[in-house]
C-alpha cells in the first residue's frame, strides 16, 4: 500500500479557518492546472502571481487543511487553494486605490 505524502505535519484543521467568505485575496504564485481544471491542458495558467480574487468557499483536504475557493476576476478561474498560496489585500492598500475629493 502506498503512503500519502503530505505537505506538512500542520493540521491547519484543528483551528479556524485563516480566511473567510468574501475576504479578497492575493494569489503570491502561479498557479497551473494539475489536471482538476475542466476545459484547460495540464500545465495551463490558470492564476497569475498577484491575481486578485475573493474566497466563495472553504473546504478541506486530506483532513488536514482549509481549501479556500476563490474566484479571481481577471481570470475568471474558480480555483481551490492552500493558505500558503495567498495573502490577504490590506485594507489600506484597498483605501489607497479610491480617488480623493476635489477640494472648492
Amino acid at each position: 500500500m502506498s503512503r500519502i505524502l503530505r505537505d506538512s505535519d500542520i493540521v491547519e484543521l484543528s483551528g479556524p479557518p485563516v480566511f473567510s467568505f468574501g475576504q479578497k485575496l492575493r494569489a503570491n504564485r502561479v498557479i497551473r492546472n494539475d489536471g482538476t481544471y475542466r476545459g484547460r491542458e495540464v500545465g495551463d495558467v490558470l492564476v497569475k502571481r498577484g491575481e486578485v480574487g475573493y474566497v466563495v468557499s472553504i473546504g478541506t483536504f486530506l483532513q488536514q487543511f482549509y481549501i479556500y475557493g476563490v474566484e479571481f476576476l481577471e481570470s475568471g478561474h474558480r480555483v481551490g487553494m492552500k493558505r500558503n498560496e495567498l495573502e490577504p489585500v490590506d485594507a489600506c492598500e484597498e483605501v489607497d486605490d479610491l480617488p480623493l475629493p476635489e477640494e472648492s
